[in-house]
Formats: C-alpha cells, sequence, structure tokens
C-alpha cells in the first residue's frame, strides 16, 4: 500500500489544485485543461463550421440575433468586471450568428462563439424568447462546461493516476478529450449524467443573465413549454439533457433567484447585484 501513496499524492494534488468554480453560482469544477488550449481547439472547429455552414440571409433576424446576444453578453461581462473576474474577460472573443436550416437548435462553442438555427426561431417568437436561448449559450461559455468536459473525460479514459501522463508533453490526450466533449457524447452512466447537470446550470445562469440584460426571465418557462412540443422518445437516462418536465420545473425553483437581477425594460442592464446572494447544448 505504501508504494501507491506517491501516485495517490500526486493524482489528488493535480485534482485539488485545479478545481476552479463557476462565476455567479459558486459551484467548484474539476479543470485539468488550460484554456488557452481549449479555446484554440474550439476556435479551429467553429471555423471549420463556419466556413461550411449555410449562414442565413434573413437579415431581421440576423440582426435581432446579434443584438439580443450583444446586450446579453455586454451585461455578463459588466458582471463579471464589477464582481472580482475581470481577469476572465479576455478568454471572450463574442460572435453570434443565425444559420440557415430547419433543425430546432442552437450551440456555444468556448470563448463565445454562438450559432443559433433559423428552425428555433418559430419557438423562440419574439426578442424575449430568443434572450433565453441566447442567455442559455453564453452562460455555457462563461461556466467553462467544455473545459469540464474535457477534464471529465480525460478523468475517464485515463484514470487519475494517468492524468499526469496524459496532460504532459503532448496535447494528444487534450484533442482526445476534445473529440469527445466538444462533440457527441457516448458513455452513459458518467458522462451524460454530467453534462444534464451542466444543462440545468446553463438553464440557470441563462435566466440570471438574461434578467441581467433586461429581458424578463420568467417567459422562460413558456419557451420550453413550447419546444417541449416537439416530442422526443429518448430517455431522460441516455440523454445528454435533462426532460422537458425536469428542464420546467427547475427553472421555475430557479426563477425568484433570477428576478432579483431583473430591472425591467428590454436591452436593459443590471449588472452590479451581490454576489452574496446568489446560490447552474441544445
Amino acid at each position: 500500500m505504501v508504494k501507491y501513496f506517491p501516485i495517490l499524492f500526486i493524482a489528488m494534488s493535480l485534482l485539488f489544485s485545479s478545481c476552479g468554480s463557476v462565476p455567479v453560482t459558486g459551484r467548484k469544477q474539476l479543470n485539468l485543461v488550460s484554456n488557452q488550449e481549449v479555446l484554440s481547439l474550439s476556435l479551429q472547429q467553429y471555423q471549420q463550421f463556419i466556413k461550411s455552414a449555410p449562414i442565413s440571409t434573413d437579415k431581421k433576424n440576423t440582426a435581432l440575433v446579434q443584438k439580443v446576444g450583444t446586450n446579453i453578453a455586454n451585461a455578463v461581462e459588466t458582471y463579471l468586471k464589477n464582481n472580482g473576474y475581470a481577469d476572465e474577460l479576455a478568454s471572450y472573443a463574442w460572435e453570434f450568428n443565425l444559420v440557415k436550416s430547419a433543425d430546432v437548435n442552437a450551440f456555444c462553442m468556448p470563448g463565445g462563439k454562438i450559432v443559433v438555427y433559423e428552425g428555433i426561431l418559430p419557438y423562440t417568437q419574439d426578442e424575449t424568447g430568443l434572450a433565453v436561448v441566447l442567455g442559455h449559450e453564453v452562460a455555457h461559455a462563461v461556466a467553462k462546461h467544455a473545459n469540464e468536459r474535457m477534464s471529465q473525460q480525460m478523468m475517464t479514459e485515463y484514470g487519475t493516476a494517468a492524468i499526469g501522463t496524459a496532460l504532459g508533453g503532448t496535447s494528444t490526450g487534450v484533442q482526445q478529450a476534445a473529440a469527445a466533449a466538444i462533440g457527441l457524447g457516448s458513455q452513459y452512466g458518467i458522462l451524460l449524467p454530467y453534462s444534464r447537470k451542466q444543462e440545468l446550470e446553463a438553464d440557470k445562469l441563462g435566466l440570471i443573465f438574461m434578467a441581467m440584460a433586461g429581458y424578463n426571465p420568467s417567459q422562460a418557462a413558456a419557451f420550453w413549454t413550447r419546444m417541449s412540443q416537439q416530442g422526443s422518445s429518448t430517455p431522460e437516462f441516455m440523454s445528454t439533457h435533462p426532460s422537458d418536465n425536469t428542464r420546467i420545473q427547475q427553472i421555475e425553483k430557479d426563477l425568484p433567484e433570477a428576478m432579483k437581477y431583473y430591472k425591467g425594460g428590454t436591452g436593459a442592464t443590471n449588472t452590479n447585484s451581490s454576489k452574496t446572494s446568489n446560490k447552474w447544448k441544445f
């Protein structure tokens, strides 16, 4: 048993030193991968997607996506600056794109590269509904969920004792983790439930972020109710996303906290709320 102590000590030291926390919620999270490497890898994937994606020619809705996204991003950056997270701002280079596709979808890449599909617009219906979607996606970037998923993937593939080796020397392990974490996951029992936890966290932070930007978070449940009318045959335990009922029930629980940040007036900002009052893919 004694001979394994150095390995365990190093592994535990690595884990404890690699813990960060999510802004606003303060949730502790594992982060084994450097932010710089995550941003580099995700930017490559994003640029490849944008080169091949059919960008929407709908000028009105494109402008609306960019307007709402910018409002939320500005409010969030002001909050981060005013609450001790100013060093995080360099990680974000926000982009909001509308893609011509009937898919009911949106996604966010690390660093704030956000894509909305035209197919989701009938469900958002208006500016506030769109703020629900974009607040959720901005939340994924701010909470560094991709970094966390990559770290979780590396833990799953390599084991605690081998993490140091996987991170050292080359970025092969990181690249493999990125392919699994940023792309589609396939393992049940560890990765998928963790992703559902992140989704609910993104919902909660999304409510707060849209409220900071002046969009009424009480409209979020109505949006998700409309989304639920699509129907889904995938059981929750096999999905990276919570069930519609789970999601809506949790949003209703989180709403009173989010309303503390809401001062009314679409596009207004309220970013000076105290951190102490806060308890967070398509």
